[in-house]
Protein backbone atom coordinates (compact mmCIF):
# COMPACT_ATOMS: atom_id res chain seq x y z
CA UNK A 1 0.00 0.00 0.00
CA UNK A 2 2.88 2.51 0.91
CA UNK A 3 4.39 1.64 -2.39
CA UNK A 4 1.34 2.56 -4.60
CA UNK A 5 1.35 6.29 -3.10
CA UNK A 6 4.98 6.59 -4.21
CA UNK A 7 4.68 5.42 -7.65
CA UNK A 8 1.85 7.88 -7.80
CA UNK A 9 3.41 10.96 -6.43
CA UNK A 10 6.80 10.24 -8.83
CA UNK A 11 4.37 9.62 -12.18
CA UNK A 12 2.62 12.94 -11.23
CA UNK A 13 6.41 14.32 -10.64
CA UNK A 14 6.73 12.76 -14.15
CA UNK A 15 3.70 14.62 -15.34
CA UNK A 16 4.01 17.88 -14.64
CA UNK A 17 8.00 17.77 -16.27
CA UNK A 18 6.19 16.82 -19.66
CA UNK A 19 3.54 19.37 -18.92
CA UNK A 20 6.08 22.00 -18.65
CA UNK A 21 7.99 21.02 -21.55
CA UNK A 22 4.43 20.65 -24.13
CA UNK A 23 3.34 24.01 -22.90
CA UNK A 24 5.99 25.85 -22.54
CA UNK A 25 8.29 26.55 -25.73
CA UNK A 26 9.34 29.74 -25.52
CA UNK A 27 11.68 30.01 -22.16
CA UNK A 28 14.44 27.74 -22.34
CA UNK A 29 15.07 27.45 -18.70
CA UNK A 30 11.77 26.27 -17.75
CA UNK A 31 11.99 23.54 -20.38
CA UNK A 32 15.38 22.46 -18.80
CA UNK A 33 14.07 22.35 -15.24
CA UNK A 34 11.23 20.47 -16.61
CA UNK A 35 13.70 18.26 -17.77
CA UNK A 36 15.41 18.13 -14.26
CA UNK A 37 11.75 16.96 -12.95
CA UNK A 38 10.92 14.45 -14.75
CA UNK A 39 14.70 12.52 -14.31
CA UNK A 40 13.86 13.21 -10.56
CA UNK A 41 10.90 11.55 -11.05
CA UNK A 42 13.01 8.49 -12.95
CA UNK A 43 14.72 8.26 -9.88
CA UNK A 44 12.00 7.91 -7.17
CA UNK A 45 10.73 5.31 -9.74
CA UNK A 46 14.10 3.69 -9.15
CA UNK A 47 14.52 3.92 -5.89
CA UNK A 48 11.03 2.69 -4.67
CA UNK A 49 11.66 -0.52 -7.24
CA UNK A 50 14.91 -0.93 -5.11
CA UNK A 51 13.45 -1.18 -1.84
CA UNK A 52 9.59 -3.09 -3.08
CA UNK A 53 12.17 -5.87 -4.82
CA UNK A 54 14.91 -5.81 -2.54
CA UNK A 55 17.30 -4.93 -4.68
CA UNK A 56 20.55 -2.61 -4.65
CA UNK A 57 20.80 -1.27 -8.15
CA UNK A 58 18.35 0.72 -8.68
CA UNK A 59 19.75 3.25 -6.38
CA UNK A 60 23.09 2.37 -8.76
CA UNK A 61 21.11 3.74 -12.05
CA UNK A 62 19.24 6.24 -9.45
CA UNK A 63 23.21 7.86 -8.74
CA UNK A 64 23.87 7.78 -11.99
CA UNK A 65 20.95 9.39 -12.92
CA UNK A 66 21.76 12.43 -10.82
CA UNK A 67 25.47 12.28 -12.53
CA UNK A 68 23.79 12.66 -15.87
CA UNK A 69 21.20 15.44 -14.55
CA UNK A 70 23.90 17.93 -13.13
CA UNK A 71 26.20 17.55 -15.80
CA UNK A 72 23.54 18.54 -18.35
CA UNK A 73 22.90 21.18 -16.44
CA UNK A 74 25.94 22.85 -15.80
CA UNK A 75 26.59 22.27 -19.24
CA UNK A 76 23.24 23.93 -20.39
CA UNK A 77 23.08 26.59 -18.27
CA UNK A 78 26.82 27.10 -19.28
CA UNK A 79 25.49 27.42 -22.69
CA UNK A 80 22.66 29.76 -22.29
CA UNK A 81 24.93 32.35 -20.49
CA UNK A 82 27.12 32.45 -23.74
CA UNK A 83 23.95 32.65 -26.06
CA UNK A 84 22.52 35.26 -23.78
CA UNK A 85 26.01 37.32 -23.46
CA UNK A 86 25.97 37.21 -27.40
CA UNK A 87 22.24 37.65 -28.55
CA UNK A 88 20.73 39.47 -25.45
CA UNK A 89 18.20 37.36 -24.62
CA UNK A 90 17.13 33.49 -25.35
CA UNK A 91 14.33 32.94 -26.86
CA UNK A 92 13.84 29.23 -27.95
CA UNK A 93 12.89 30.24 -31.95
CA UNK A 94 16.11 32.31 -32.10
CA UNK A 95 18.66 29.27 -30.95
CA UNK A 96 19.10 27.86 -34.59
CA UNK A 97 20.95 30.82 -35.19
CA UNK A 98 24.06 29.38 -33.28
CA UNK A 99 24.28 26.36 -35.78
CA UNK A 100 27.65 26.80 -36.86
Amino acid sequence: MEYTQGFIFAIFLFLIGLWGIFLNRKNILIMIMSIELMLLAVNILFLFFSIKFDDIFGQIFALFILTVAAGESAIGLALLVIYYRSRGNIAVEFINLIKG
